[in-house]
């Protein structure tokens, strides 16, 4: 017992066994209810085995509970419609669109969207039968109660590490960088040291935020702020952390301000820890007005030394120091939307004082487009039922319920990870038809089927995790015989169904999936991830034209979000299917994005336009170098090729004589040299020497 406990898949697998089968022995045997004791037995099935529930034990039975009124209507849906072949593939194709689509308010909802898929499926086929509903609905009904229960006392699951935990221990490592990079700039030798040490495991801490480091399950991407702002959070600490990076190699010997920049970068520090302190519940949150003083501060105690005659580059370190504040600044911030706290409304938090409900109809909207991975997902599956339920309607095939749920099963989000899943369904299911066949041939005494249900039902639940799913099929096809030889009279042609069923089913999905979005989450990522690149040179162009001649802004930053979130949700799918090696570090990418947004949102809201006017000419012509990049990155990946490592940044003629706009204008140098920096780690340049690790996305 204390083996199985310690293994997930086969404790999963024991819950999900002794509900199934005392529910469905309770209704097939102690109430004598054959119409209830399947939909005991697949309910659990459908909560227990195909849905995907995420958090604590007890969280889990919350959630069961709360989609049990969503079980009803989805019976009693199935049950009706059943009247006519039409109508139920009208249902099935309405209802296969909207749950999975459903799934854009998060990936909590598409862990459960085959679960729901089933519960309609089941009774959407003859015989039509509306008075069997009250003991359908009981039987789903008990199915639900039970494994609740089973969630909170039978060898319940481990309590996953909370994402803001996670979090947490990012925040302190950039904290403790960012700490010993005061030090460093206020004269402390051991600073350097220190800072080489701590970005190792900063880099770690980052890189466990990674989507492909977590379960698409516990990944922050629901429609609700809570997730929106830890989403933001996350990606802010890693671009603070990159930039921490970029500091170790900096050059501050006579940079001008520095004890003023390390009495920020102190305060800065402070904020970060604090804030890490209360994602793991052990102080209070700080406020976005203590860093908001230390970024007054410094840019008064900046404003009070005059740059003219400096060279450029020993203002750069100033400007580094407030980029930084800046980005803390929005990190408090965020998590003060996380905790519930108010913030000062901006473009960025639109959504931090919006209802739920608002929430949820905007994410609807914004992914209801045929460029959406979620819709095409959705649609592809919802054509894909339709077509399984009309045929195996037409057809009269028996038990035609088997054509939709292998469909559910079997169909993937790319043509080649259908294939890929083809071959062992098929094969075990065959296997296991084969071993049913000669059970109900030998007519062996119900009470017999009814011993070896819990057996076959534990193995085959397990084994598909462990084994592959060709054992897990296989298995299941036994474990269907043995509950259908309970519930009436059965031959060894019960077998052969299961084995047509699943071949049909198995051919429309790879129909389906070859003529409808075949590439799956690749193809979309690629051409969201251009457009997303593409809008960073725009934004580059209009900041430089906002701050230099006070031109116009023609909606680069909105375009820039909104494809920001549709190249989010695409790789999100992406992390969901099997590739090769990729051609690209893909977070990378999209973080290069992120601050051109982030970093172009900071300069016009606190730089004044028109100020750098004397130097618009050489400003374009940086601008033109940045963005010229990310068309060059946007065109490759669109392309799907690899970028040549671009050539240095051109030589440029700065100004030495606009004033105290020297210190904007060295913000603003600073960001597109970032951009830069960030534009190269995409595609590769000739690696750093020293004790510091460049992987950071």
């Amino acid at each position: 017992m204390r083996w199985a406990r310690a293994r997930d898949p086969v404790r999963r697998a024991g819950r999900v066994t002794v509900v199934a089968c005392l529910g469905f022995f309770v209704c097939r045997y102690g109430l004598q209810q054959p119409a209830m004791a399947p939909y005991a037995l697949f309910g659990v099935v459908a909560l227990g085995v195909l849905s995907q529930i995420w958090g604590s034990p007890g969280r889990r039975a919350r959630t069961l509970l709360a989609v049990l009124p969503v079980c009803w209507v989805l019976v009693t849906l199935g049950t009706l419609l059943s009247v006519s072949t039409w109508t139920a593939a009208a249902g099935m194709f309405v209802l296969g669109f909207a749950i999975p689509f459903a799934g854009v308010g998060g990936p909590r909802l598409v862990g459960l969207a085959a679960g729901m898929q089933l519960l309609y499926i089941l009774p959407c086929f003859p015989p039509y039968d509306p008075g069997a509903l009250p003991w359908r609905l009981a039987g789903v009904t008990l199915a639900v109660l039970l494994l609740a229960a089973a969630e909170l006392w039978l060898w319940p699951d481990r309590t996953p590490v909370p994402y803001r935990e996670k979090l947490g221990d990012a925040v302190e490592a950039v904290a403790g960088c960012l700490g010993a990079v005061a030090a460093m700039w206020a004269g402390d030798p051991a600073g350097r040291e220190r800072l080489a040490a701590l970005l190792p495991d900063a880099t770690e801490a980052s890189d466990a935020l990674r989507p492909s480091r977590l379960p698409a399950i516990q990944r922050p991407a629901s429609a609700g702020r809570r997730d929106r702002a830890l989403s933001a959070a996350a990606g802010t600490a890693r671009l603070i952390l990159g930039r921490a990076v970029d500091l170790y190699f900096h050059d501050d010997a006579g940079a001008l301000g520095k004890a003023a920049a390390a009495e920020l970068i102190r305060v800065t520090a402070g904020c970060a820890q604090a804030a890490a302190d209360c994602l793991r519940g052990r102080g209070e949150l700080p406020d976005t007005n203590l860093i908001a003083a230390a970024l007054a501060d410094f840019r008064a105690a900046r404003e009070r030394t005059d740059p003219n005659g400096v060279d450029p580059d020993l203002l750069r370190l100033g400007s580094h120091a407030l980029s930084v504040g800046e980005w803390t600044k929005n990190l408090v911030a965020e998590l003060r939307i996380v905790a519930g706290e108010p913030v000062h409304r901006s473009d960025r938090y639109w959504y931090a004082d919006q209802p739920a409900w608002r929430l949820w109809w905007h994410r609807l909207r914004e992914h209801l487009t045929p460029r959406s991975v979620y819709f095409q997902g959705a649609l592809r599956l919802a054509v894909a039922l339709a077509c399984a339920r009309v045929l195996a309607g037409v057809l009269d095939l028996s038990h035609g319920f088997w054509v939709l749920l292998t469909i559910i099963t079997l169909l993937r989000t790319s043509a080649a990870e259908t294939r890929s899943a083809l071959r062992p369904a098929l094969v075990g299911t065959v296997l296991g038809s084969v071993a049913a066949a000669v059970v109900l041939i030998a007519g062996l005494d119900p009470l017999v089927y009814a011993v070896a249900l819990p057996l076959v039902m534990l193995i085959g639940n397990a084994a598909g995790p462990l084994l592959g799913p060709a054992w897990g099929q296989g298995l299941f096809t036994v474990t269907i015989a043995l509950v259908f030889a309970q519930l009436a009279p059965v031959d060894w042609r019960l077998a052969e169904a299961r084995v047509l069923d699943v071949t049909v089913g198995a051919v429309i999905g790879v129909l389906i999936g070859l003529f409808a979005w075949p590439r799956g989450g690749a193809g979309e990522l690629h051409r969201a991830t251009s457009a997303f690149l593409s809008d960073g040179a725009a934004v580059v162009r209009e900041t430089v034209r906002v701050l230099s001649r006070h031109g116009a802004r023609d909606g680069a930053l909105v375009r820039a979000r909104h494809d920001e979130r549709l190249a989010g949700a695409s790789y999100a799918l992406y992390q969901t299917e099997r590739h090769g090696p990729a051609p690209l570090d893909w977070q990378a990418t999209l973080i290069a994005g992120q601050h051109a947004v982030r970093g172009a949102e900071a300069l016009l809201r606190v730089t004044p336009e028109g100020r750098l006017l004397p130097c618009a000419t050489v400003l374009d012509a940086a601008a033109a170098d940045v963005a010229g990049r990310f068309e060059a990155a946007a065109a490759a990946v669109l392309a799907e090729r690899r970028q040549s490592p671009a050539g240095p940044a051109p030589e440029l003629d700065w100004p030495t004589d606009l004033g105290r706009d020297l210190y904007h204008l060295a913000d603003l140098r600073v960001w597109l040299d970032g951009l830069r920096e960030d534009l190269a780690r995409i595609v590769g340049r000739p690696g750093r020497t020293g004790p510091v690790p460049v992987n950071l996305a």
